[in-house]
């Protein structure tokens, strides 16, 4: 398969289309072969426009979702970013392009075996993989210019919030009832308010499930 011409493909009908314009982030999708975050046996679908499963219940997100969130982020290049579930690191390593730094939390140890080795193997060595629980985020790095996440949430923890640097952004997908909403989170003056950017499906990240409500 021509994974070149596939990852021109899903730039030229994904990307753009859908009201992305910040070039270094439509060159670096472009540059980042997203067919080596998934597994052998679905790299020959790595460029549609699903969520792609990458094992133990995760997923790589929608290649569109990606781009969405990470434009929404404004990503500079003396940022230090965070990534809470980085999977396999395909996000991770688009991200690496775009800022300074990227620390990327993972709780499950092969995926983040996984990840460091792709990662290092591409030669990207912006990128540190550290395994962990996801909502604690990785508060002796903090605080992050941009906090990414890696797949959809219930709700924003404040664990994880709490470690934006002031003038940071915040980008998620919030899986509410019914569709998911692309949110960006900023904090001005300490003071942190989010705001709907889009609509957007992509599968749960584990332990941000929403909380069952305790009945008596």
């Amino acid at each position: 398969m021509d994974f070149a011409a596939a990852r021109h493909n899903m730039v030229e009908s994904q990307i753009r289309p859908n009201r992305v314009t910040n070039e270094r982030l439509i060159a670096a999708m472009a540059t980042v072969p997203r067919e080596a975050f998934v597994p052998k046996e679905l790299r020959g679908v790595a460029y549609v426009d699903e969520a792609i499963p990458v094992g133990d219940g995760r997923y790589l997100m929608e290649p569109m979702v990606v781009a969405r969130l990470m434009q929404e982020a404004s990503p500079t290049a003396g940022d230090l970013a965070l990534t809470i579930g980085c999977g396999t690191g395909y996000a991770a390593a688009v991200l690496s392009h775009l800022v300074g730094a990227v620390v990327a939390v993972e709780s499950d140890a092969a995926l983040a075996r996984q990840a460091s080795q792709t990662l290092t193997g591409m030669g990207i060595d912006t990128v540190a993989v550290i395994e962990g629980v996801l909502a604690d985020g990785c508060r002796d790095q903090a605080p992050f210019d941009v906090i990414f996440f890696d797949g959809a949430v219930a709700e924003i923890p404040e664990s994880v919030s709490s470690q934006l640097a002031e003038g940071g952004r915040l980008v998620a997908i919030v899986a509410g009832n019914g569709v998911g909403k692309g949110m960006l989170a900023t904090r001005r003056r300490g003071i942190l308010t989010t705001r709907e950017i889009f609509d957007a499906g992509t599968p749960l990240l584990p332990g941000f499930e929403r909380k069952a409500a305790f009945i008596f």
